[in-house]
């Protein structure tokens, strides 16, 4: 019955979501696993053309719409390996360009032959210089266009091909790499050894830029300016003259831009609810109140249901189950006020609850799928999945092809006010993952108080614009500490600042010093319980942003 009900949601959700591959040029990557594979969609969307991610194994047949080029990414994989993942061989009969990049440049090797079996062990790992070859066929000299005859690139790769395709030629060549770029003789089918979606590749967007625009002459017109009207217009049609959604909200960019973007296109047909769960961050509740529901003029209600929760949390110090509880919980309280919101709908005849509206952003999406199937879980995602089986509500997600600098960008567009569009992001299971070990009432308080003070102070600093997220966390230990010269065994408050572009990867943030002596000596004398300070330099990978 579970599968059953987690097919009916996607087939519900497949059938409400909007299909922006439908609307705009669009260059299909597939995904063969590299931990870069995000990073191409980035640099493509950064030059105005959309783009999505799918993994290696999607059919071509099985495909809703016809991509103007397509990507195969890199691979942690070896093409050598009896279980290394291979393309559908009918992406070569799309007639459409294809640029394979790294294990995808050996992965049309091997489609096409004459180059896989002689595959040498020749790492090639970091900085390597390109020697442009100039080509007697046109269309192969246009993926270098623009570009100088020498150029720095960055390789990652421990596999080579040792001969040419049949009907291919060099391209491109390093002094490790004999094959570092080829060009088939008359189609536009191109490999690169190299990786230039990443920053080091000096021209690596460029020649990303050349494939998309040159060689599949995509239109750049993936701009937010031209997404809002084109998605309200979607949602009209979707829900109907006589639908209704109903959505939650927590006061952050993604459910403010969704809630608003709803707004824009239904009017008061959205309804959208706050539920106070007891972990979210200081005057939380009264805030989203006064900016959602004043401000912006959203139909909010609030209901408050902080006691259930922080009562179920008893005793819980496992993340994973505090994620789920809350989780649970929260659908628990947002379908019994749903339901309330639709009976006085239907009462009032203004129409019956057919949609729920979701936030979920691209790089959730990315990080719960993978070409072997569900990946690992590392931390549940509260926005992938989660729903209950017999839900009978629709999903629609306007949100769910965009990452969060395109929503930061459609909320400057739909009229949101600054610092909500620039407010940091914050988990689902608020501070209870901020919390480590066990949630008490008189644990939040502790942590909610120093991340008040912590954010305070880097916004007085003009630091909270240049950081990406920042948070304080209370730490399940006690450290020895004097206070009035008195001993005291007191907590500590790990501090948490990051930098980064799409929350794929990200680096900790280089706070100045005496901002940070600042933040120190203001918890350790205003927040009852807490006796020693610390800061987290940890990048991610390996660690992930939420300490849970």
């Amino acid at each position: 019955m579970e599968d059953q009900g987690q097919a009916k949601k996607q087939k519900l959700s497949d059938e409400s979501q909007v299909k922006i591959s439908t609307l705009y040029d669009t260059i299909l990557i597939l995904d063969f696993g590299s931990q870069y594979s995000h990073l191409i969609t980035r640099r493509i969307r950064e030059v105005g053309v959309y783009c999505e991610l799918l993994p290696c194994t999607q059919k071509i047949k099985d495909l809703d719409f016809k991509p103007k080029g397509v990507i195969l990414s890199g691979s942690p994989y070896s093409i050598t390996d009896a279980d290394a993942p291979h393309v559908d061989p009918e992406v070569f009969n799309l007639g459409v360009p294809v640029l394979g990049i790294c294990y995808g440049l050996q992965e049309i090797s091997r489609v096409k032959g004459c180059g896989v079996t002689g595959l040498s062990r020749k790492s090639e790992y970091g900085f390597a210089q390109l020697k442009v070859v100039q080509s007697n066929f046109p269309h192969a000299n246009e993926l270098f266009a623009g570009i100088q005859d020498l150029t720095q690139v960055w390789m990652s790769h421990g596999d080579h091909i040792d001969n040419l395709p049949k009907d291919f030629e060099i391209i491109g060549s390093t002094e490790t790499s004999g094959f570092a770029a080829i060009a088939h003789c008359t189609d536009p089918v191109y490999g690169i050894q190299f990786h230039p979606e990443v920053t080091h590749s000096v021209e690596g967007k460029t020649i990303l830029q050349n494939f998309v625009k040159l060689i599949c002459h995509c239109d750049s017109n993936w701009t937010m300016d031209s997404f809002v009207d084109k998605e309200i217009e979607r949602i009209r049609k979707v829900v109907g003259e006589n639908g209704s959604v109903v959505g939650a909200v927590s006061g952050g960019v993604d459910s403010t831009v969704a809630a608003v973007l709803m707004k824009r296109a239904i009017g008061d047909r959205f309804h959208a609810v706050l539920v106070d769960n007891g972990v979210m961050r200081m005057n939380e509740c009264e805030q989203v109140k006064e900016s959602l529901g004043s401000q912006l003029g959203i139909n909010l209600r609030v209901v408050d249901a902080a006691d259930l929760f922080l009562d179920k949390l008893a005793n819980v110090k496992d993340p994973e189950t505090k994620r789920k509880i809350i989780g649970n919980t929260f659908i628990e309280v947002f379908e019994k006020e749903a339901h309330i919101i639709d009976e006085e709908c239907q009462n009032s005849g203004t129409g019956k609850i057919n949609f729920l509206l979701q936030g979920t952003l691209y790089p959730d999406v990315i990080e719960s799928i993978s070409f072997k199937g569900p990946s690992a879980t590392i931390k549940s995602h509260h926005n992938v999945g989660g729903l209950l089986a017999d839900m009978r509500l629709e999903l629609i997600e306007p949100l769910r092809e965009l990452f969060k600098d395109e929503v930061r960008a459609l909320g400057s567009i739909l009229g949101v006010p600054d610092d909500l569009v620039w407010r940091h992001p914050f988990p689902g299971p608020g501070i209870a993952i901020r919390v480590l070990g066990e949630v008490t009432r008189e644990q939040v308080k502790i942590a909610r108080h120093a991340d008040y003070i912590y954010i305070e102070e880097i916004k007085k600093a003009n630091l909270y614009r240049s950081i990406s997220q920042a948070y304080a966390a209370l730490l399940p230990v006690r450290s020895v500490g004097v206070m009035g010269d008195c001993r005291t065994y007191e907590q500590v408050i790990a501090l948490r600042a990051v930098e980064t572009t799409d929350f794929m990867t990200a680096d900790w943030f280089d706070i100045p010093v005496p901002v940070l002596k600042r933040i120190s000596n203001r918890i350790l004398n205003e927040v009852d319980g807490v006796n020693r300070v610390v800061y987290d330099i940890s990048s991610k990978p390996p660690a992930t942003i939420e300490w849970e």
